[in-house]
């Protein structure tokens, strides 16, 4: 059974919107190498179709972009995808899957078969299963910011407190702080 790690870049205040984020050359080479060691990527339909909406263009090279971005953009075309959605059935970008039906199964069941690991990325959808302690491991890249505005971490709540064992930190160039966390059990 793999792990599900949730990785998310959220600021000093907690804001996880993802325009708030440095998303420098360094940046992007960390998440790649984050991507690469996981067997697949999951996310909500709505972390989905603002990804679909431009990294498959990046890819292709029909969109300008960095080496490291464009880096990024091939390596998450070839990666699987799994998309929690109770209202869109339709999954056309390269490699995507839908999960439907029971979460708490459907998730764990992809966890059992993705034996390098499951990388999630979406705020929301990591509020529900933390709910259902689902959740594994933690990477959060801290950005040197305060927004001032939401969407926030876990701004729903979650039913108890999480304690967590720090597993490595790695600071950036530019003042963010890559933070792996494993979940205490």
């Amino acid at each position: 059974m793999g792990l599900l790690t949730f990785s998310i870049n959220v600021t000093l205040d907690g804001c996880v919107d993802h325009r708030e984020g440095i998303a420098d050359d360094e940046t992007h080479a960390f998440f790649t190498r984050l991507m690469d060691e996981g067997g697949a990527m999951l996310w909500g339909r709505v972390t989905y179709e603002m990804m679909e909406s431009y990294w498959p263009a990046v890819a292709r090279g029909q969109q300008e972009a960095p080496p490291a971005m464009r880096e990024w953009a091939v390596k998450l075309e070839a990666k699987p995808k799994y998309v929690v959605s109770s209202t869109r059935k339709a999954f056309p970008w390269t490699n995507s899957h839908h999960i439907a039906g029971d979460l708490r199964t459907g998730v764990q069941r992809l966890k059992d078969a993705t034996p390098a690991g499951v990388l999630l990325g979406s705020g929301t959808l990591a509020t529900e299963l933390d709910r259902l302690d689902l959740i594994d491991e933690y990477v959060f890249v801290v950005q040197p910011r305060l927004a001032g505005h939401g969407p926030t971490l876990h701004q729903s709540g979650l039913p108890r407190t999480r304690r967590l064992e720090l597993v490595s930190a790695k600071p950036f160039r530019n003042g963010a702080v890559a933070m792996h966390y494993r979940r205490s059990r």
